[in-house]
């Protein structure tokens, strides 16, 4: 089987993102992990539902399958990176967040896509242990039963720094929301020291909603182009083919927008390029 490549438009900032959308495209990816954001479609402008069904109609066009990432760095307040989160100390900014996650819920219904991922959030430090786990689980239960509601594939994204920061840290909420899936970002693993990326995969094969790769080192969470970290990934990829994943494998280079032109066609070169390395070994090895 053949991998089903994405790429993050967080990784094509300085695109417009008809622009990017078309440059992903042509580079030959199967879908785009589009980051909500106030130059890539603003869930809060006006006219939302007429703007996604003309995205949906300039996906399939470009058939292109799509995931939405919700990571913007400054779309909910343009003085504070990320915040308000679902961890925030006023009900006020929890709030908002949460009407953020539900327009992206919204949109991923019209445009069918294939997940909608999220991160928890840092705990502020007037936050307590003990509120911010409240915070966290009366927000995921209000999200969780809103997207179930939409047929909406809702995952959660261990994040480096977060209060769900790991996969063990998901697992313990999986048990609580049994329809929450995993966003697995495989360079985390390495980032966190927590675990392989490819023993993330086969364990969470039943819970992964969407995946993102990229390279990374051992305790920096920093997103490399391949090649550039101690990331395994022709490993990485060996795993996703052997649970039979056959959705978007999204490529996360958040810091490459400067130069997407270059960048977008590469990466998805690479990942081909490891795909056909795998293949011929697999041949080697039955000769």
């Amino acid at each position: 089987m053949q991998l089903r490549y994405a790429y993050n438009t967080n990784g094509a900032a300085n695109h417009r993102l008809e622009d990017a959308l078309s440059l992903i495209a042509d580079s030959g990816y199967a879908g785009v992990a589009l980051t909500l954001d106030h130059h890539h479609f603003d869930p809060f402008e006006a006219d939302f539902e007429n703007r996604a069904e003309e995205l949906k109609n300039k996906l399939d066009d470009l058939n292109l399958s799509l995931v939405i990432e919700t990571g913007a760095r400054f779309l909910l307040d343009p003085r504070a990176k990320h915040e308000p989160t679902l961890l925030s100390p006023l009900a006020a900014g929890r709030a908002r967040r949460v009407e953020f996650l539900k327009r992206a819920v919204d949109l991923a219904a019209i445009t069918h896509a294939e997940a909608v991922s999220f991160w928890a959030g840092v705990k502020n430090e007037t936050v307590s242990g003990a509120d911010a786990q409240k915070f966290l689980r009366d927000g995921l239960k209000e999200l969780c039963e809103y997207a179930a509601a939409k047929d909406v594939c809702l995952a959660l994204e261990p994040e480096p720094g977060m209060l769900v920061e790991t996969v063990a840290d998901f697992k313990l909420l999986s048990a609580e929301f049994p329809h929450l899936k995993i966003a697995l970002d495989t360079g985390h693993c390495l980032a966190s020291n927590e675990c392989e990326p490819d023993a993330a995969i086969v364990e969470m094969r039943e819970k992964i909603g969407t995946v993102a790769i990229e390279d990374m080192r051992r305790g920096v969470h920093e997103h490399l182009f391949f090649g550039e970290g101690e990331m395994d990934v022709p490993r990485i990829l060996r795993a996703l083919k052997n649970i039979e994943f056959d959705k978007l494998v999204c490529v996360e280079l958040s810091r490459h927008s400067h130069c997407a032109d270059k960048i977008v066609p590469a990466a998805i070169e690479y990942l081909r390029r490891a795909e056909r390395e795998l293949e011929n070994q697999a041949i080697e090895r039955a000769a």
